[in-house]
């Protein structure tokens, strides 16, 4: 095991958590898509648009009934992962060259 762990029960802990992401990954795609429509239907630029933390949490605890704390614990795991981008209060999906 990785020196890094302090412990079994923490590695399962951090492995529990990166099992969230391809699911909270496909929630947040879908709340950005209904933004940008939304944006595009009112004549604004699409490029803007973003998620806020707090509805990503939000709906990541209902979908998979967990707490909204460890919901709060997937999206600062996705942003330390680089797998979003975040900025003050909001996230958005990372689009890569490959993914396009």
């Amino acid at each position: 095991m990785n020196s890094e762990f302090q412990s079994q029960r923490e590695y399962k802990e951090i492995q529990r958590i990166q099992s969230y992401y391809e699911p909270a990954l496909k929630i947040l795609n879908e709340i950005f898509e209904k933004k940008k429509l939304n944006l595009r239907s009112k004549g604004f630029d699409e490029k803007n648009a973003a998620v806020t933390k707090e509805e990503f949490s939000q709906l990541m605890a209902r979908r998979f009934r967990i707490t909204q704390w460890y919901a709060k614990q997937i999206i600062t795991s996705l942003v330390n992962s680089n797998s979003v981008e975040s900025f003050m209060g909001y996230v958005k999906p990372k689009y890569r060259e490959d993914r396009l």
